[in-house]
């Protein structure tokens, strides 16, 4: 099973941009659909961005679509699950988390997500 590590997370501006990268170990994410997750103090855990692994489709959240991008880097030795965002602002504060899953009924529910990373912190102020 993987063991999950985000990074990349940090205080930006509104406006600003964050790369998060999941790095993953373990297990090769070839074999796993993979997400980027968040959760705001008092709200629940939402799906932010998600990838299969069968076709490479994509799922963006509502709130997210046009400001972010989802990709994974499964070469030798990377294994690495990033998440471009651009144009934050505060309601994109979160803590965000990478999880894999091995076959989500729906592609972005945490709910179908089995493995977890301890999560990073995005906070987006001026």
């Amino acid at each position: 099973q993987p063991q999950l590590v985000e990074s990349g997370g940090g205080l930006v501006q509104p406006g600003g941009t964050l790369r998060l990268s999941c790095a993953a170990s373990g297990s090769n994410l070839d074999y796993y659909y993979m997400g980027w997750f968040r959760q705001a103090p008092g709200k629940e855990r939402e799906g932010v961005s998600c990838i299969s692994n069968a076709d490479g489709s994509k799922y963006y959240a509502d709130s997210v679509r046009g400001r972010v991008t989802i990709w994974r880097d499964n070469a030798k030795n990377k294994n690495i699950l990033y998440l471009q965002m651009n144009g934050l602002n505060a309601e994109d504060t979160a803590i965000y988390y990478c999880a894999a899953a091995v076959v989500p009924r729906r592609l972005c529910d945490p709910n179908e997500y089995d493995y977890w990373g301890q999560g990073t912190q995005v906070s987006v102020s001026s």
